[in-house]
């Protein structure tokens, strides 16, 4: 288990209005190598959350995302360029431990 490569590693949750939207995002960012992994989940989740006073609720689709605190602002600038509302759920949470060989990879494969 590795602490240290950890350190580097960040997951992000990005919630989108359709399964079309988080394809077509999760596809631009590993191609353009700002994550190195992205996990779309399938089943719709049910957000509930105040929009302009009002409390509203969607059914969303949520990407997991794996990349390194480099590529991290790179990463934001895409997901609202790609996505359709006007402020995107975008949270970055640390990695704090996690397989040598896997945070090896996923630092290799979300480089430039």
């Amino acid at each position: 288990m590795s602490i240290a490569k950890a350190k580097n590693t960040r997951i992000v949750l990005v919630t989108c209005p359709s399964l079309v939207m988080a394809r077509r995002i999760a596809r631009a960012v590993v191609q353009e190598r700002l994550a190195a992994c992205v996990n779309v989940v399938r089943s719709p989740v049910e957000s509930f959350y105040t929009w302009k006073g009002k409390l509203e609720s969607a059914r969303e689709h949520l990407l997991v995302m794996k990349t390194t605190a480099k590529r991290l602002s790179k990463l934001e600038r895409e997901v609202k360029r790609l996505h359709g509302y006007d402020v995107p759920e975008f949270i970055a949470v640390p990695v704090v431990a996690g397989s040598e060989s896997y945070l090896h990879w996923l630092s290799e494969a979300a480089a430039r």
